[in-house]
This record gives C-alpha cells, sequence and structure tokens, in this order.
C-alpha cells in the first residue's frame, strides 16, 4: 500500500517498522535520531544499488516520488540512475563541462527519440570504451589526437568498425556541446581518414536452389528444441531479423488479417514493420500456438517464459545441422530472399520496403510502412510457395513475378 503524509509524517523509529515501502523500491528509511531518508532500491546489471533521493520533510513525498519516476524512467533506458547523479554531482564539484557529464546530458535528452536497444547500446559502448579514458576531461581541451588515442585502443582489440563508431557517437557528444555552448569545435572532424576503412561484411548465406533445398529438409528434420525447429522453419518465409524473430510477441499476430505488425520500438529504423503472413507461414504459427500461446513470446526461451529465446539459439541450430559460419547465418535467410526475389523479378522497391531496410527520410518511413503491401502479400505467398517446392524436390525453374 502506498504511504500517505500523514503516515510519514507520524512515523517514527521504534514504533513503525524502521524502513516504510512506497512501491516499486521506494522506501522512507527511519534512524533513531529521528531523521527520515528517501531511497531508491534497484538493480541494474545484476547488481542490486540504492539511490538516495533526499531526507523528509525538505523533500516531500510528492517531490521523492518525482524523483523515483525520473530514476525509474532513465533505468527503463538503461541507463544507471546512481551513476547519472554521481557524473552530475562530480560535474558539480570539479568541472561542469567534463566529456561524461555533457554525454549523459546529450543522451539523456535525446533517449525519447531512439529505441530502448539503441540507447542501451550507445550507454554501454560511452560507458566500455570513452568515459574510463576521457571522462573526466573538460570537453573543451578535448584534441583529436586525444581521441585518436581513446580510439586506437579500441582498434588494437580488433574492434576496428567499433572504432569507427565510437568516434562518430563522440563526434555527436562534441557537436552537441558546442551548440549548447560548452565547446569551441567537433575534433572528430580532423581524423577523417586516422583510421583504417572497414571492410563491408557479408552475412553468409544460402542462394543455390539446390542447397536451399536441403536446409529446408534439414530444418525439418532438426533433432533439438522443438520451439527452436519452429523459428528455424519461420524465419526463411518471414526473413526478419533474427532479434525481431526472437522477440516476436503473440499480441502482434493477427491471424485474421494474415499479417504479424512488428512495433517501432523493436524495429533498427524505428518505424512499424508489417510482415504478410503466409499460408504456410500462418501454419507454423498455429503449430507453435498450443506450446507457447498462453504465455507472452512466442519464441520464449526454455529457461522461463518470461524473456524470449536466446539471441544464438537458431545460430546453434544451424551449427549443430553442420553449416558452418562462413556457409549460413541468421541474418543469411534475408540475403536468401533479398537476392532470390530480385532475380525472380519482383519490384525491387517491394523487397525493400519488406526487408524492412532504412529508409533516409525518417518522416516519410514513418508513414510508408504499408507501401506496396499488396504486391508485397502476394510476394510473400508466392516466396513460401516456391520454399515448398524446393523442398518437395520439384523441378527448380525461378518463379517469376507477374507482370
Amino acid at each position: 500500500m502506498a504511504l500517505t503524509d500523514v503516515a510519514v509524517r507520524k512515523a517514527k523509529y521504534g514504533v513503525s517498522k524502521n524502513k516504510l515501502a512506497d512501491g516499486h523500491g521506494l522506501f522512507l528509511f527511519l534512524h533513531p535520531n529521528g531523521s527520515k531518508y528517501w531511497h531508491y532500491y534497484y538493480r541494474f546489471e545484476g547488481k542490486q544499488k540504492t539511490l538516495a533521493l533526499g531526507v523528509y520533510p525538505d523533500v516531500t513525498i510528492v517531490m521523492a516520488r518525482q524523483r523515483h519516476k525520473e530514476a525509474r524512467s532513465l533505468l527503463a533506458d538503461g541507463v544507471d540512475p546512481g551513476a547519472m547523479k554521481k557524473a552530475q554531482r562530480d560535474g558539480c564539484t570539479q568541472e561542469t563541462d567534463t566529456f561524461e557529464v555533457i554525454a549523459r546530458e546529450w543522451h539523456t535528452r535525446f533517449i525519447p527519440t531512439w529505441s530502448k536497444g539503441h540507447a542501451g547500446t550507445i550507454h554501454r559502448r560511452l560507458e566500455l570504451y570513452v568515459f574510463p579514458w576521457m571522462g573526466i576531461r573538460p570537453i573543451k581541451e578535448i584534441t583529436a589526437p586525444e581521441l585518436l588515442a581513446v580510439l586506437r585502443r579500441i582498434e588494437a582489440k580488433g574492434a576496428l568498425e567499433t572504432a569507427h563508431r565510437i568516434c562518430q557517437l563522440c563526434g555527436q557528444v562534441f557537436r552537441y556541446a558546442v551548440a549548447t555552448g560548452r565547446a569551441e569545435r567537433d575534433p572528430s572532424g580532423d581524423l577523417r581518414g586516422a583510421l583504417p576503412p572497414t571492410s563491408k561484411k557479408h552475412m553468409a548465406t544460402i542462394t543455390d536452389p539446390i542447397e536451399i533445398a536441403g536446409l529446408l529438409r534439414s530444418i525439418d528434420g532438426y533433432k533439438g528444441g522443438i520451439i527452436t525447429r519452429f523459428a528455424l522453419q519461420l524465419a526463411p518465409m518471414v526473413f526478419v531479423r533474427p532479434g525481431e524473430l526472437r522477440h516476436a510477441e503473440w499480441a502482434e499476430i493477427n491471424f485474421e488479417a494474415a499479417e504479424w505488425r512488428i512495433p517501432d520500438d523493436k524495429m533498427k529504423a524505428g518505424v512499424l514493420h508489417i510482415v504478410p503472413l503466409s499460408r504456410q507461414a500462418l501454419s507454423v504459427f498455429r503449430e507453435i500456438q498450443p506450446f507457447t500461446g498462453a504465455g507472452k513470446y512466442v519464441f520464449p526461451s526454455p529457461r522461463t517464459g518470461l524473456r524470449p529465446m536466446s539471441e544464438n539459439a537458431v545460430l546453434s541450430a544451424l551449427r549443430r545441422m553442420g553449416y558452418a559460419k562462413e556457409e549460413m547465418s541468421g541474418h543469411g535467410f534475408r540475403s536468401m530472399a533479398s537476392t532470390l526475389l530480385n532475380e525472380q523479378g519482383w519490384n525491387r522497391d517491394a523487397i525493400e520496403r519488406q526487408l524492412a531496410h532504412a529508409e533516409r527520410n525518417s518522416v516519410r518511413a514513418a508513414y510508408n510502412y504499408a507501401e506496396f503491401m499488396p504486391e508485397r502479400k502476394k510476394m510473400m505467398q508466392s516466396w513460401a510457395d516456391y520454399l515448398d517446392k524446393l523442398k518437395a524436390g520439384a523441378e527448380i525453374i525461378p518463379i517469376r513475378a507477374a507482370v
């Protein structure tokens, strides 16, 4: 039961309980000297932590709840509220405009515009690769060679692509500092060409029809977990990203409309994505339903239904089926579909929209999630039929889209 202002005012050490709960980790601690402290108990990255929210009555119950709400909001976005408070406190007592203080401020300000996953990734990269080396440095004093030294450490670990991403990330923080009047320039711009270019990676895939037929038959004969087998059967038909597949929820599946609507916060581009479901895909969903339909996730973890299956489940299954990492990957089903659908003559724009590739114009993307939908529905059914013919061992003749 939530606390009332009267209960807080009358609470006394030794008479009342020495710790009164207000809900969701917010507590009022009573001390023998009569002091009353607001604390927020929470877990971050598996560790129990405590955040001090102030002393009553200077911090009223309304103020404590507001601070508690703000801390929970940060936690939901992958930010440790205690670390954020420490960075802000250190900035006030030492140097307000350090890189870490401004980076955290920038991150907090832009969280509403990002997906939860993207916000968490940015936070982790800053915590791991940047803050330990130049977090306490006044941002206006950081030079290009100093930033390059940070990037070289990452490159030395064999993570060249990450080094490039960190450079871009730091550039955004520097430009935010310039815009808010706390730095004069962005030194990351001086590092153009300082890091070796990254080689474009191609996800391992299979595009030969005969080999695809063998893969599909191997999936049907998979002897591992039944939920993983269902995910493998669905993957080539819907060709979504592996993360989107394993996070599928039953609430997103509309059997009557034959659609799977993936919400924007799960999509890389941050835009709602519609997957038209072929008769074959619907059949797979109906087969899964008796096993997992009572829970949230279509493909739950075998340990707990509260989480989706592991990100390595499909990849590990492919390896157990004998496919090496250079032969096939979880992302490979997307490349497989893209290659063959283009060869079959389908509208390239419809294929790109179904692959949910990021639209450069974010405003246009927000309204065009249903673009080419009639053609996409026809294409998805044709693609599922084609896969069935391959699996059955029928004569392999490329299927051309109707003109």
